[in-house]
């Protein structure tokens, strides 16, 4: 076993091994397979949110061809995957806690990416769903493998910041979906944008399975563990829930991707109807506004983890704070009337909006014992979810066919529904500097063993 570093010993089968927690090791050595392992899931976490986004994109293109309402759009880009992403979420969890995680990762990236291309296939709104589905219940098994893969290969006090590389995934892949899909639907249409923005990731999947090696269980804890079995589910939901602080940060980050998630969906379809732009530019648009969405991603995390040396409280007081800063230039997009100085405003709004995302995942981890670190993140994402992606689009759907007036193209509408689910992000900010309250007592118990 000495010819790999710690955090990749293993057992042949990979199955659920737990090691005692080597403080040294843990804080001082990251090998060169973490950072590998890292990067490989960081890129198929970028795919991951290219296969989700992509259909935002071409959410104007797909209602003009098959004769659909806002309310059916926001219906198939948020509650119809939704469901089924977060309740498969939970038993796939469950299975990488006690099972090969890597196996799990390269299997859901192939459904994800086979049912992604079978969208394009679709002739009405009841293939479409089917097809979406399909994206869903593979993408489930995504996340939560890779939180547990990525919290065994990296220490504690470094952690906030990989979980932070591994969620600029989330912009990334926003971005490049803009882009491809943008340009893929202008070049041939909207059903080949799908085919081709599927297909590389089959061969992604068999590059997963071949080159990733499973990390043992805890061996990055400062603390010592001892090797146990995963616990039922039940019963890490009681672990995790008798914190309030995690409630709290829980709910911080439901509601911030309830905005996230509605306002990506519909942002290209609002500039096609209020700017009367086409797929291909905002796609430029919107894949090179990514780029500060990626920087504040990873400065979420970084930061993070250097302020909360001085008092632990920081990994939520810096969400909240961002929140609250980002609000109103975040609402100056939807009323400027000169696209370009809108666009360039949100820029700096979504700078900040990505600054949860390090500390709520590292957070998580942190609160969980090795034995349910899939199950932790898998139930973080299921309120993220099924809050953040199931209602977000339906519910600014909703409201855009509600506000919506004659001759205006929609457009009216869409606006206003916009600003008032933007608006909610004030809510997340003070849900995440509320968990301060509790956060130090709450991490303090986790380690005692409490």
């Amino acid at each position: 076993m000495g010819q790999y570093p710690l955090a990749f010993a293993q057992d042949r089968q990979g199955r659920g091994q737990v090691a005692a927690g080597n403080a040294a090791a843990g804080e001082e050595r990251v090998s060169w397979r973490s950072w590998y392992a890292l990067g490989l899931l960081f890129v198929v976490y970028v795919f991951n949110f290219i296969d989700r986004s992509i259909l935002g994109m071409l959410n104007q293109p797909i209602k003009e061809d098959l004769g659909l309402t806002d309310t059916q759009m926001g219906f198939l880009g948020g509650v119809a995957f939704a469901i089924f992403y977060t309740f498969i979420g939970i038993p796939v969890a469950r299975l990488a806690d006690v099972s090969v995680r890597r196996n799990v990762v390269a299997i859901s990236l192939a459904v994800w990416s086979g049912m992604t291309v079978l969208c394009g296939f679709a002739g009405n709104f009841w293939h479409l769903l089917f097809a979406r589905i399909g994206v869903a219940i593979g993408e489930a098994g995504g996340s939560p493998p890779s939180h547990s893969m990525i919290s065994d290969l990296f220490p504690e006090r470094r952690r906030a910041t990989a979980l932070a590389i591994y969620a600029l995934g989330i912009p990334a892949g926003g971005m490049f979906g803009s882009l491809l899909g943008g340009w893929l639907n202008e070049a041939f249409d909207w059903r080949t944008a799908f085919i081709l923005v599927g297909a590389p990731g089959l061969v992604l999947a068999i590059f997963v399975r071949l080159t990733l090696r499973e990390p043992i269980r805890g061996a990055m804890d400062t603390v010592p563990r001892q090797v146990a079995p995963a616990p039922p589910v039940r019963e890490v939901i009681a672990h995790l829930w008798s914190r309030r602080s995690f409630r709290l940060l829980v709910l911080g980050a439901s509601l911030q991707s309830f905005v996230g998630y509605g306002v990506g969906y519909w942002i290209p379809a609002f500039l096609m109807r209020a700017h009367d732009m086409g797929s291909g530019s905002i796609g430029v648009w919107l894949f090179w506004l990514g780029v500060p969405g990626m920087l504040g991603t990873f400065l979420g995390g970084w930061l993070g983890d250097r302020l909360s040396a001085r008092d632990v409280r920081w990994y939520v007081w810096l969400p909240g704070i961002a929140n609250l800063v980002a609000l109103p230039f975040s609402v100056f997009f939807y009323i400027w009337p000169d696209v370009v100085m809108a666009l360039s405003v949100s820029a700096f709004a979504g700078f900040l909006g990505g600054y949860y995302l390090g500390p709520t995942f590292a957070l998580t981890q942190a609160m969980a014992t090795p034995q349910m670190r899939a199950m932790a993140a898998s139930l973080l994402l299921f309120s993220i979810n099924l809050i953040g992606m199931g209602l977000g689009p339906q519910v600014t759907g909703l409201l855009s066919d509600v506000f919506a007036t004659p001759g205006d193209a929609g457009a009216g509408g869409l606006r206003l529904a916009l600003i008032s689910v933007t608006l909610v992000n004030g809510l997340a900010a003070f849900a995440f500097l509320g968990a301060g309250r509790w956060l130090q007592s709450d991490l303090a118990s986790v380690r005692s063993g409490a």
